[in-house]
């Protein structure tokens, strides 16, 4: 296979699936982390590397005489040189979205952990050959592959809350990051626990199951112990949830399956991840109040218009950015996205050239905000 982002953790739960069952590596992308890299390079033995800067490439093992390419455009070399099937798309942010689209050019499967390809560029693609890799879509694809017999009438994914789900809400949007990076269920990368704290992480959520499920009966709850993942409801009058600890290598063993057509779960002799206890737990799901998340708001909007996807990764990513550096308190996020939406409400593009200028065109505009 091919893996982009392997420093990070769903690259790295993947090269430990891949150890697992003996999977190999033919290509393997990380960004700055070299050190990292090498250990990987001596276990999986890939044939290519991907790294960000060229001026890394002297700190790279003696040991390694494949090739080696750099940057956003050696990953798209890369991908080209590669005679895998499956791209595993680990990437975090907007960078992920040309990869996504060349490796289902060239006919690969993708398992796609990247929810910036389908939130921003999802109208370009063609998700035939989209393994999801999110937690929530894995589940809901597992529950609907159980029932062949009725239709699904409303699918369901869950949040955990994010730092400030219990915080008194007038004080939100004063907080600064040193708060909001503070999840009460684990740890996360700093872009995406910020999405969390504010709720857009579960918008991007939405996004991609309307892409991959064709349907605009999406909704979320928050359930705290991250236990249940994912609900379907069908027409005849039930429900399923998917209950399962969060560990990501349950999905990315299944995905890795599918995408490579090699049925290795069919004789597991162990659990993939460590079963619930499930005795213990009390269950509850809580509606999202916008008071809290404000952004939530923008829910139905974007099942209406999902191309706004676009609008909503870049102006979020300008926000973040400058809220993680302190130069912005938490509410001002909020209110530079929808100043964004407003600005743009009215663009929509229908090639990749188009969707860039406009990811461009949104990001000095929300920069200007700041």
């Amino acid at each position: 296979m091919i893996l982009l982002g392997a420093s990070g953790s769903i690259g790295i739960n993947t090269l430990e699936i891949a150890k697992r069952f003996q999977l190999p590596i033919e290509t393997l992308g990380v960004g700055y982390n070299i050190k990292l890299l090498n250990k990987q390079i001596s276990i999986f033995k890939p044939q290519n590397i991907i790294i960000a800067d060229k001026k890394d490439k002297e700190k790279i093992t003696k040991d390694f005489k494949g090739e080696i390419f750099f940057g956003q455009s050696g990953l798209i070399e890369a991908i080209e040189a590669s005679k895998s099937t499956l791209l595993v798309n680990a990437l975090v942010g907007f960078l992920g979205l040309e990869p996504t689209l060349k490796a289902l050019k060239l006919n690969k499967k993708v398992a796609l952990a990247n929810k910036e390809s389908l939130v921003v560029g999802g109208s370009l693609i063609d998700t035939q050959n989209i393994i999801p890799i999110d937690s929530e879509h894995f589940s809901l694809s597992y529950l609907l592959n159980h029932n062949v017999f009725c239709p699904f009438k409303n699918l369901y994914i869950t949040a955990s809350g994010g730092a400030f789900r219990d915080f008194e809400i007038s004080k939100i949007p004063n907080q600064k990051a040193e708060i909001a990076l503070k999840h009460p269920n684990w740890k996360m990368g700093n872009k995406i626990t910020i999405d969390s704290a504010s709720m857009v992480n579960k918008l991007f959520e939405i996004l991609e199951a309307f892409w991959l499920f064709k349907s605009k009966n999406i909704h979320a709850f928050i359930e705290r112990n991250s236990h249940i993942h994912a609900l379907v409801e069908f027409h005849d009058g039930s429900l399923v949830a998917h209950f399962a600890n969060a560990n990501m290598q349950l999905p990315i063993a299944y995905a890795l399956s599918l995408g490579l057509e090699q049925n290795f779960l069919e004789n597991l002799q162990s659990p993939l991840i460590p079963p619930l206890t499930i005795t213990n737990s009390n269950y509850k799901l809580e509606e999202i109040n916008t008071q809290r998340y404000p952004l939530w708001e923008l829910k139905n909007t974007l099942l209406e218009n999902p191309q706004y996807g676009a609008i909503l990764n870049a102006s979020n990513e300008i926000a973040v950015a400058a809220f993680l550096e302190d130069k912005i308190l938490f509410g001002e996020i909020s209110k530079i996205v929808f100043q964004s939406l407003e600005r743009f409400e009215n663009s929509n593009f229908s090639s990749l050239e188009e969707l860039l200028l406009l990811d461009k065109e949104v990001r000095a505009f929300s920069s200007s905000l700041l």
